[in-house]
């Protein structure tokens, strides 16, 4: 979260106070850019969510330094939560659930080729909560964006964003850790 909104958010609110929104707007879209760069050569890889962040505020910067109109701009995260609603919910009924991608992928957690039944529900249920988090980050940001200033709105819509992430994220893991136990499974996460 504080690579793909925080720190873009911060270097936008600072750059536009000082020298305007172009410039604003542009500092927040070299961020991430600059994030996704450290990370590759650090690690080797880019998590999802930092990809996914880079390559809609790129798109949503083009078109706002090119037509002048910042609603545009505004416009992407209710629709960037409405397409990871739908990434959620697409991936839910499937084998493959994105949460437990997500959970191999940022935890490391591996699961083993036989897992029970209940932890497979888990990771779908789980993924079903997320694109529903998602779809209500979606309804407010809409009705955030014709109701609020600009400035206002992006102060309330990443505020709501981080908290409803880390009250989405507690609940999981309370919930993970509630069906491991009814399911006696034992967890070990792997070292690499």
């Amino acid at each position: 979260m504080a690579e793909s909104v925080g720190l873009p958010f911060g270097a936008w609110i600072v750059v536009t106070d000082v020298a305007g929104r172009n410039p604003g707007l542009l500092a927040g879209l070299a961020v991430v850019w600059l994030l996704i760069a450290i990370r590759k050569l650090a690690t080797g890889s880019v998590s999802a969510l930092l990809m996914i962040s880079a390559l809609v505020l790129t798109l949503q910067t083009a078109v706002v330094i090119f037509t002048g109109n910042v609603w545009i701009y505004l416009l992407q995260f209710p629709l960037a939560n409405l397409a990871m609603c739908v990434f959620f919910a697409r991936t839910a009924p499937t084998r493959k659930p994105l949460v437990a991608q997500l959970a191999a992928e940022v935890v490391a957690l591996k699961q083993p080729e036989t897992a029970p039944p209940g932890l497979h529900r888990f990771f779908q249920g789980a993924t079903w909560f997320w694109a529903g988090l998602f779809l209500l980050l979606t309804l407010g940001m809409a009705v955030m964006m014709v109701t609020e200033p600009f400035k206002l709105f992006m102060l309330v819509s990443t505020a709501a964003t981080i908290a409803l992430m880390l009250v989405g994220a507690a609940v999981c893991v309370i919930w993970f850790l509630a069906v491991v136990r009814r399911l006696g499974i034992r967890l070990r996460f792997s070292a690499t």
